[in-house]
């Protein structure tokens, strides 16, 4: 394992990965819709795998592409 890089990632610098505020990153997970997160104890932390999954999901080909949709 690549010790230079850590798997799982505390909100701040998961917000940095992707772009948004931490404010934004704690909405998300209270409202859903945001990257998958884990809770231990009083700690969120981010899987770097889930964060680049939930990246990709979002990807688009143009602005009015709404992505895949729920059955």
């Amino acid at each position: 394992m690549n010790t230079d890089t850590p798997t799982a990632l505390r909100p701040d610098a998961a917000a940095v990965l992707l772009s948004l505020s931490t404010q934004r990153l704690a909405k998300m997970r209270l409202e859903g819709g945001g990257p998958k997160f884990l809770k231990i104890g009083r700690s969120v932390l981010y899987r770097r795998a889930d964060l680049e999954t939930w990246l990709v999901s979002h990807s688009r080909l143009s602005t009015s592409d709404q992505g895949p949709r729920a059955a």
